[in-house]
């Protein structure tokens, strides 16, 4: 390589936090500096690492004198700010006063970014500096920046992908090796992949913030956590797994954003809701096992693009670890350094729209029910009433009856299972609740969503 990067300027880098990323993040900094120095045109000097003690242990051994407790005065003289700190506090107020002194701000924060992005978007916008968030959604893959740049050109219709690497483990699990939901967790927990505490994976919080990043970028709407729809796994039983396989589907936790437009009278339609908008939610779903993301296996992540020009895109990797989400990170930090090497604005979101956030009953979709009924004459044709008066079709049907070895015909239950045409939640709804009060249900068993069909 014959550029001299002892002539090229200089811009100090600050990170904040030093765990498993952000010690990563050090590490190619130190390692890599005259590469990256080449390929941005400025040489990148790790001023400091703010740390809560400057005398933890840690796995990668960085320059001590890089340690420091005062964060604030880290990003007051810093060009480029690095903030991995997660959480809300202090990390709001910091990036805050980052954008406040003119830095570029580059964060892996999913979880601030989707309660208080907006604000840290328009502070920025007015600022005039860049804030980038690309290892916040799906680890390593290069999802934002496709969508930002790539697909700028076009109109994206609806993105669906598997973000949380964790519960995409533990459904594999289940679906592998019939496993009950606890057991897996257990195993998820063992080999790290789950944290001590798994509440913001298995209750889908995690991916509903990520949702609410892809929606943002992908609509040009700025959307937050609490316009998510948001459902967890804790509910999926090893019996919705067999009766998924055996369907030919598998069940995934999946982040869905789509943009939906139904026919109207002056602005909204018959329920007085907006006639256009965008739909955010995270739940379990049934997909086909032949569709990309059926195929996700393990703890990787996937993100399913689908545009009005560019058609079916698809973006795979690994969603989570030191490393992957530290090359998302030095992604952004070599795009910002090459900004502010060349000159111009710093650039966020492109917030061109404003759509209104659809409540999940304005989603229509396939639905796969199950349910333990009594294994009598005239049952399915009482049940297929109910569906078709509340306006839902029956796509399939399967039925297992429930006797012992060498028991004999009689009355006893039956498992049966549903798979729907494209029907509104409101219908759904109603029809559940309809076949729910029928005498001859013993249960309810599962009420799941269907995709990629």
């Amino acid at each position: 390589m014959d550029t001299d990067v002892s002539a090229t300027k200089t811009l100090k880098v600050a990170l904040l936090g030093a765990g498993n990323v952000g010690s990563q993040v050090a590490r190619v900094l130190l390692d890599d500096a005259e590469t990256l120095a080449a390929r941005t045109g400025a040489r990148l000097e790790l001023v400091g690492i703010a740390v809560r003690n400057v005398d933890a242990p840690r796995e990668v051994e960085l320059p001590r004198e890089l340690y420091t407790t005062d964060a604030s005065a880290l990003v007051r003289d810093a060009d480029i700010v690095i903030e991995l700190m997660g959480g809300l506090e202090p990390a709001k107020t910091l990036i805050l006063e980052a954008i406040e002194h003119g830095a570029t701000v580059v964060t892996g924060n999913k979880a601030l970014l989707a309660v208080d992005g907006p604000a840290l978007y328009e502070k920025a916008d007015a600022a005039g500096v860049q804030l980038s968030y690309e290892a916040a959604v799906a680890g390593a893959i290069p999802i934002l920046r496709p969508i930002t740049d790539s697909l700028a050109g076009d109109k994206i219709t609806r993105v669906m992908g598997i973000v949380n690497g964790t519960t995409n483990f533990i459904l594999d699990a289940m679906d592998s090796t019939g496993a009950e939901f606890s057991d897996a967790l257990a195993e998820a927990t063992r080999l790290g992949y789950a944290e001590a505490d798994p509440t913001a994976d298995i209750e889908g919080h995690d991916a509903a913030a990520k949702g609410a990043i892809l929606a943002s970028l992908a609509f040009h709407t700025r959307f937050a956590l609490e316009d998510v729809h948001c459902e967890g796994i804790t509910g999926v039983t090893a019996g919705d797994i067999a009766s998924a396989k055996e369907a030919g589907y598998v069940i995934k936790l999946l982040a869905i954003a789509e943009k939906i437009s139904t026919p109207s009278k002056g602005g909204t339609d018959d329920a007085g809701r907006p006639a256009s908008g965008v739909s955010v939610r995270v739940h379990p779903t049934l997909i086909p096992r032949e569709h990309p993301l059926g195929a996700v296996r393990g703890a990787f992540n996937a993100v399913f693009v689908e545009a009005e020009n560019a058609g079916e895109l698809m973006f795979y990797g690994r969603g989570a670890g030191g490393a992957p989400t530290a090359s998302a990170i030095m992604g952004d930090v070599v795009s910002a350094a090459r900004r502010l090497v060349l000159g111009g604005p710093g650039r966020t979101d492109s917030t061109i729209e404003v759509l209104p956030v659809l409540p999940i009953d304005a989603v229509a979709t396939r639905y796969y029910i199950g349910m333990d009924a009594a294994d009598q004459p005239g049952v399915l044709s009482k049940i297929a009433a109910l569906f078709a008066e509340n306006g839902v079709s029956i796509e399939t049907m399967r039925q297992t009856v429930h006797r012992e070895p060498g028991e004999a015909a009689g009355p006893g239950s039956a498992e049966l299972r549903f798979v729907t045409h494209r029907a509104g939640e409101a219908a759904l709804a109603a029809t559940v609740e309809a076949i729910n009060g029928l005498d001859i249900i013993n249960s309810i068993t599962s009420v799941l969503r269907v995709e990629g069909v």
